[in-house]
């Protein structure tokens, strides 16, 4: 039996939600662990030269699963317009936000006795309610930050997406879909870092870190070009590439301006 055409399109935006939601999630909580990218693969720390600093490319954990939600962002925006994005990055905003509110809760909990201490596999004594709060604790200034950056980067990155659409119309969606990523990972690298750092680092090294980050996500979103053609074939496939293109069109209507 074939399923009604509404009904797929409720099934993409849930199924398309749940991807964006749960890594956005997921991103935030593991933020917190920096890495370093040139390690990782086995290479020396960059040493960039960035405005008086040597900057390699130490980024959060997050960063490896935000190309995700750069991708699932894109596909919103091409088939629920404006209104789809905003509806689910608000949405995600409220989650992360309720996230954080019951892991503060859960560290001021009294720790029972027995789970206070634990021994790491070399022995090492390690006081587990402390490095709970650690692990997860994250300031308020990050949170805010990252909460802020995140739907002011949502609102670009759907506001350059729309426009470069109604200048191309459908075609070229490796502009709308890599232009908009761009300019919206710009936004978003410099707010967090200034909402969260501004007075307790130097001005010009929030900068140069900013300006780091926004390499790593330049280069990731140049790549993920591909991936978001095959997610558009998937989709066109899924729902038929009249009923793609039609709802594609009723999203562009919907998407003007910027709020």
């Amino acid at each position: 039996m074939d399923i009604p055409i509404q009904q797929k399109y409720n099934r993409l935006f849930i199924i398309l939600s749940g991807i964006f939601i749960t890594n956005a999630l997921l991103a935030e909580i593991i933020g917190v662990k920096i890495f370093s990218f040139e390690s990782s693969v086995g290479l020396q720390p960059a040493n960039i030269p960035i405005l008086g600093f040597n900057m390699s490319f130490n980024l959060t954990a997050g960063v490896l699963i935000w190309p995700v939600v750069f991708i699932t962002t894109d596909l919103i925006n091409e088939y629920f317009g404006k209104p789809g994005v905003k509806r689910i990055s608000y949405l995600t905003a409220v989650l992360i936000a309720y996230a954080f509110l019951v892991i503060f809760m859960s560290i001021g909990l009294a720790p029972a006795d027995f789970w206070i201490t634990r021994e790491t596999d070399d022995g090492s004594p390690v006081n587990m309610q402390v490095a709970f709060g650690v692990v997860l604790g994250q300031s308020q200034r990050i949170i805010v930050g990252s909460l802020v950056a995140f739907l002011l980067g949502q609102l670009v990155d759907v506001f350059v997406f729309q426009r470069l659409r109604r200048m191309t119309g459908s075609k070229m969606l490796w502009l709308r879909a890599t232009g908009s990523t761009l300019v919206s990972q710009f936004v978003d690298s410099f707010v967090v870092l200034f909402i969260a750092f501004y007075g307790v680092y130097p001005t010009v090294q929030i900068v140069a870190t900013g300006i780091t980050n926004y390499i790593y996500k330049f280069a990731v979103a140049i790549l993920l070009t591909p991936v978001i053609y095959l997610g558009h074939m998937a989709i066109d496939r899924y729902l038929g590439k009249s009923n793609a293109d039609r709802l594609s069109e009723e999203a562009a209507e919907k998407s003007k301006g910027f709020f």
